[in-house]
């Protein structure tokens, strides 16, 4: 039986946040106290997606999960990309590793209000190097 890399075992933990870190925002949603909702809501606001009339962690709540999708996307494509061209090695292996933890600080900084600028721009940041060093790892693996 082959090895599973540990870039696809970090990949599979990453796409289970993504899929889990809508609870925060529905938990938000759900339990918003008496009045806090605007008097003139709809019957059924609940159930919008309008985070911008909720409380501001719940609103934190959809960005941290948009931002993991807006991140995490490009990043998944890129590991498979690597695993295509079997160009996995040890950069590789430390960036997902990199990338994953990066993503999980920026989602739970985000959704508690603790990191604020510049923590959570320079984790997405981080992100973004992460990327852009799985894209290297396509490329260099193509040319050897």
């Amino acid at each position: 039986m082959e090895s599973f890399p540990t870039e696809l075992g970090v990949l599979t933990c990453l796409m289970l946040l993504a899929a889990s870190l809508w609870i925060p925002y529905i938990v938000g949603v759900n339990t918003a106290p008496a009045g806090s909702l605007p008097a003139d809501a709809p019957d059924g606001f609940i159930r919008i997606p309008n985070p911008a009339l909720h409380r501001p962690w719940v609103q934190r709540a959809w960005r941290a999960h948009l931002n993991l999708l807006e991140q995490g996307i490009p990043f998944a494509i890129l590991v498979l990309l690597v695993d295509r061209v079997d160009g996995f090695t040890a950069l590789t292996y430390w960036t997902a590793i990199a990338f994953f933890w990066l993503r999980v600080a920026h989602a739970i900084g985000y959704i508690t209000g603790f990191a604020r600028l510049p923590l959570r721009p320079l984790i997405f940041l981080g992100g973004w190097l992460c990327c852009l060093i799985m894209g290297y790892a396509v490329f260099a693996a193509r040319m050897v």
